[in-house]
């Protein structure tokens, strides 16, 4: 197998420009989806939570068929991109819609369209962040493009999680109905996430790609999936996935009830809030990745979700009761996020290079399918934990005041619920075996055995 060239400049620009597309969308999404269906759209919190639960979850179960799909010999994970992009932007559009329906009549209405949206978000973003470890094979080079997408995603954060508000503020500020302004923002989110798709498209179209001989169809995507899960490093990625992203998800959707409910200012100032972590992502990022090449990815993640949970636990004792704090909360929880998003899929592209050398295949789709399925996972529950918890507290989107009790337990889901979901999600990353000196022994070793030479497997009981 040939080993690729690191990627020109703006060739590695317009394909890390490519998160744009899912950032936004997740990002609105995972913010306003569960305000929206409880104060726009009149679903009860529990059944709000619980359509998240079910859409996203669907959306999981189809990230390892789509990931084993784009393995297939002769399939170029490109043109899913291209399949994906029109379509994921227009059903997005009809989830942030209010019909006017029955409480049953909405609940089969949210289900079917969100999980129409979710299956298209899934066969774009599964080929996409899957292209990066076709692009290269060097560690710091991975680590070089995921920082500068993760530097990218600051901006895309912004637009999608502080955009929404601002342009309905906007639209209704200019007499239009409230429901329709939702349905307007989620049109524009659409547009850019559309349009964003065939720059990348056309970016990387003409790039050679590291590929193997292909997926063996004989094996079947059970098998495929059983050898994949089967390895040491992979198990412990999923754990620490699993659980930052449900606590990311839990926080996001709590991000508007905080601010009204127990910093008692208005809404629209999410973008205030949302700007910190913009910020934040701008010199946390570049920190991570010259750190993640100093040490490792391993260490600088246990780094930086060790003082997320410390400022987390602070937060709560000291109260989190005003807009000053807020504020501090969203720096705080930036420290995490700016850490997972550089991190996080770097880490599953080394797994492909443990998969090729324990199975002979290399399976890229396959391999950061999972962790978008494990994603999804987390982040269905922890729309499902944050909605029940409302319920539980209290919480009546009808009450111009909510309880004392609602109030806590609005401040402990962005506070000691939050730091108990990152300190599991540390505890695995503790475990997480490759290290940079590991994965380039991992290196050598499969060069030797590619080439028919001579190789050693006294490497692998540190890491399997």
């Amino acid at each position: 197998m040939e080993k690729k060239k690191n990627l020109s400049t703006p060739r590695k620009f317009g394909y890390a420009f490519g998160i744009t597309s899912e950032s936004v969308l997740y990002n609105m999404f995972f913010t306003y989806f569960l305000v929206f269906l409880t104060d726009v759209a009149f679903v009860a919190p529990a059944i709000a939570g619980t359509i998240g639960l079910i859409s996203v979850s669907w959306d999981a179960v189809a990230d390892p068929i789509i990931g084993y799909q784009s393995d297939k010999k002769g399939r170029d994970k490109r043109k899913f991109l291209l399949v994906a992009a029109v379509p994921m932007g227009l059903v997005f559009i009809a989830a942030f819609f209010a019909p006017d329906l029955s409480d049953i009549g909405k609940f089969v209405y949210y289900i079917a369209v969100t999980i129409v949206y979710w299956l298209f978000y899934t066969t774009y973003t599964i080929p996409y962040y899957a292209l990066c470890a076709e692009i290269t094979e060097d560690y710091d080079e991975r680590t070089k493009i995921r920082g500068l997408s993760s530097f990218i995603n600051g901006f895309a954060i912004f637009i999608g999680a502080a955009g929404p508000m601002l342009l309905v503020t906007a639209f209704m500020e200019n007499g239009m109905d409230g429901k329709i302004s939702w349905t307007l923002a989620a049109a524009v989110m659409g547009a850019i996430a559309t349009i964003v798709a065939f720059i990348v498209y056309f970016s990387i179209k003409d790039v050679e790609l590291i590929k193997s001989g292909g997926e063996d169809d004989s094996e079947g995507l059970i098998k495929t999936y059983i050898s994949i899960i089967k390895l040491k490093p992979f198990k412990w990625l999923m754990v620490f996935v699993f659980f930052y992203l449900a606590g990311s998800s839990l926080m996001s959707a709590n991000v508007l009830f905080m601010l009204q409910y127990r910093v008692g200012v208005s809404p629209d100032l999410i973008s205030l809030v949302l700007l910190v972590t913009v910020v934040g992502m701008f010199i946390l990022v570049p920190i991570v990745t010259w750190l993640s090449t100093k040490l490792d990815r391993r260490s600088t993640c246990i780094i930086f979700f060790s003082l997320e949970i410390v400022g987390l636990l602070i937060l709560k004792v000291i109260g989190v009761d005003s807009l000053f704090m807020m504020l501090i909360l969203a720096g705080v929880s930036t420290l995490g996020t700016a850490a997972f998003w550089t991190i996080f899929y770097s880490m599953a592209y080394d797994i492909v290079e443990v998969d090729e050398f324990v199975n002979d295949r290399r399976r890229e789709g396959a391999v950061t399918s999972f962790p978008q399925f494990v994603q999804k996972i987390g982040s269905a529950i922890g729309l499902q934990v944050a909605g029940l918890t409302l319920a539980i507290v209290g919480y009546n989107a009808n009450a111009a005041e909510q309880t004392a009790r609602a109030v806590t337990g609005i401040e402990n889901i962005s506070t000691i619920m939050l730091a108990a979901f990152v300190l599991v999600s540390l505890l695995a990353m503790i475990k997480y075996p490759i290290t940079k000196k590991r994965f380039v022994t991992l290196q050598e070793e499969l060069d030797k055995k590619r080439n028919g030479d001579d190789y050693s497997t006294e490497f692998l009981k540190d890491i399997i």
